[in-house]
């Protein structure tokens, strides 16, 4: 029988049953994650395999002196859903994940930013396929993006993450 220590990213989602992954769960527990995502008021509203979506609501809290949804809300969007499509995509292997850091980015600010705002966020699914097929524990570099859109689909600002992946293969068999 294989025993898993929940540690690292694990043991924020204790209740996840690998064998059946339960996105909505993944999406739940990773809204009440970070709390300054909280004290922005951005909402996790999906976290699947493929991507993820974190609103930033119309609601004028996180707006600036221009009447524009300020850089840092667009940010910490942009940021929660990079680390949220992570989860999705790796969430078979999860229980391997010590940490995920952010060790870098770049943010190219398009249009005004206005009302409702959803960012968009994948991860660089060839470097995400050493990660799960990780045997080993390793350090592992990670990239993605994460495209912020307003309700009429137009492109606001569009960021590109680097992130530093630590994979800890810590299982122990007992009979």
């Amino acid at each position: 029988m294989t025993t898993r220590t929940l540690a690292g990213f694990a043991a924020a989602y204790p209740e996840l049953d690998y064998t059946a992954i339960d996105y909505e769960y993944l999406r739940a527990v990773s809204q009440e994650l970070v709390p300054f995502g909280r004290h922005v008021g951005t909402r996790v509203t999906e976290i699947s395999p493929e991507r993820s979506v974190v609103e930033i609501p119309a609601d004028g809290t996180v707006g600036n002196h221009i009447g524009t949804v300020h850089a840092g809300a667009l940010f910490t969007a942009a940021d929660i859903a990079g680390a949220a499509a992570f989860v999705g995509a790796a969430a078979e292997r999860l229980y391997t994940i010590e940490r995920l850091v952010l060790r870098g980015g770049t943010a190219a600010y398009r249009k005004p930013a206005q009302g409702r705002i959803r960012a968009i966020a994948t991860v660089d699914l060839r470097e995400l396929a050493d990660i799960l097929a990780a045997t080993a524990s390793a350090r592992f570099e990670l990239s993605g993006r994460a495209l912020l859109l307003d309700d009429n689909e137009v492109l606001v600002a569009k960021f590109t993450f680097d992130y530093v992946c630590d994979v800890t293969i810590a299982e122990t068999e007992s009979a």
